[in-house]
């Protein structure tokens, strides 16, 4: 019955003329079409507080409330088919590529057990987050959390205070690693595919990513060694696991790599054809990469031992709430990215005239703070986007003559989504896993609060010696 009614729900926004896409002008926008992205985060936020159980039973539902709350009056204003065309462009060339990648690594990470009586004390906690760091910008922030973040955990089940290591490995594994190359995170993958080079990141912000990475370890080690000493853990592990150290699962790791070389395949193949499915364009490198994603899935499910995932304690529901969390923020964000999209003539144009100096000129500290911001908000991929075509959009002169202001928006996109769980989808991943295994997680302002007393002022440090 519940598949009836979506397929109603589809039918009616598919209606006669839905093959016909446009360009959402959100110039002809208001402010008020926000609301539903707000009422979002604002669920997100304040409901795991307020009404823990209805949260932990109905966020889907929720979620969809809220979807539903931007489509119906945007058909009703604007006509079913500009609603499907716009629902339809969502699901196809934003939801399905990202949830199908994030599916495909939180399988094959999972599906590899890192053995070893693993003692959580600051060093080895320590190491292994700059491990993670360093794994981040090759095999994705995704991959390397949904790898890492379980053995970590293991590591310090007799710790009483651990909160605070998931909150770092937050910061540096599941967004700062991922700074260095276009395969650590979505927004620097676009600027690969928009024309920046596959190592002009990395030779343009690495002295920015090694001080923010090295001064977080620094801070890491002496709070973690704090929190240690507080606590006398006893230097022997009391429930000891397998004293080598090893890996089950290992051919898992050939799938990681096919997972990184179908992702980087599609930015490198340039192929003519293209599918319209009801207005929205498919590449066919788009299309491989995404069925070689499912099929690395399905085999990582076949040939994984039973027993690897048994250790890993794998279960699906940390992946099952970023699924439907995150179609939520799709939906209800494509009025505020079209308003963002039309510039000085939007709802946002003070945003967008913020950013350029009196002699029009971008300025680097803004782009890099008002980057950041929506980042932290928004869905940093096309936030990227947006700021990248505002300055200009052409890669040649972005990469040399405004090489300041290309390096502040990809530093900040990257950077400060570890502001909030929203800011990337690893972080709300990991947070669930935490969750999962019994770690008592900061709330949303809970963490925000971390973020604020942690890396604002790293921020601000940034934006003085390297944007200003």
């Amino acid at each position: 019955m519940k598949a009836y009614r979506y397929g109603m729900l589809l039918a009616v926004l598919a209606w006669p003329g839905l093959s016909v896409a446009a360009e959402l002008d959100g110039s002809s926008l208001t402010p008020l079409w926000a609301v539903p992205f707000a009422g979002l985060l604002l669920s997100i936020a304040v409901m795991p507080l307020l009404a823990p159980s209805f949260w932990h039973h109905h966020y889907g539902k929720v979620s969809a409330a809220w979807a539903l709350a931007f489509l119906l009056p945007f058909a009703l204003l604007f006509g079913p088919a500009a609603a499907g065309v716009n629902l339809v462009h969502a699901l196809l060339a934003e939801y399905a590529p990202f949830i199908i990648l994030l599916t495909a690594l939180f399988t094959v990470a999972g599906g590899i057990f890192i053995r070893g009586n693993l003692h959580g004390s600051p060093a080895l906690n320590t190491g292994i987050l700059a491990i993670g760091a360093v794994l981040a910008s090759f095999m994705g922030t995704t991959g390397a959390s949904m790898l890492l973040i379980r053995p970590l955990i293991r590591a310090n089940d007799n710790r009483i205070h651990k909160a605070h290591v998931v909150v770092f490995f937050i910061f540096i594994v599941s967004n700062i690693g991922g700074s260095l190359t276009p395969l650590g995170d979505p927004p620097l993958f676009l600027g690969f595919l928009k024309g920046v080079d596959f190592f002009w990141t990395v030779g343009h912000i690495f002295p920015e990513t090694l001080f923010l990475l090295g001064t977080l370890l620094g801070i890491f080690y002496l709070l973690d060694r704090w929190y240690y000493n507080k606590e006398g853990v006893t230097p022997v592990d009391p429930t000891p696991d397998t004293r080598r150290i090893g890996f089950d699962g290992a051919v898992n790791f050939w799938l990681l790599g096919a997972v990184v070389a179908l992702v980087l395949l599609s930015g490198l193949w340039k192929s003519p054809v293209r599918f319209n499915v009801a207005g929205t364009d498919v590449g066919l490198p788009g299309l491989v990469r995404d069925i070689g994603l499912i099929v690395v899935t399905l085999i990582s499910l076949r040939i994984t031992p039973r027993q690897v995932h048994d250790d890993n304690q794998f279960s699906w529901g940390p992946m099952a709430e970023v699924a439907k969390l995150f179609a939520g923020i799709f939906l209800t964000i494509i009025p505020v990215i079209a308003m963002l999209k039309a510039g000085t003539q939007g709802p946002f144009g003070a945003i967008v005239s913020g950013v350029t100096r009196p002699d029009g000129q971008p300025d680097p500290a803004m782009y890099f703070w008002a980057t950041g911001i929506l980042s932290s908000f928004l869905d940093n991929a096309p936030t990227y986007l947006v700021f990248f075509n505002t300055a200009g959009g052409d890669p040649k002169t972005l990469m040399t003559t405004l090489a300041p202001t290309l390096a502040a928006i990809s530093a900040s996109a990257v950077f400060m989504g570890a502001n909030t769980y929203i800011g990337n989808a690893p972080n709300l991943m990991v947070k669930a896993i935490a969750e999962n295994r019994g770690v008592k997680m900061p709330s949303f302002f809970g963490y925000m609060a971390w973020s604020g007393v942690v890396l604002i002022p790293l921020f601000i440090l940034i934006t003085w010696i390297w944007f200003r």
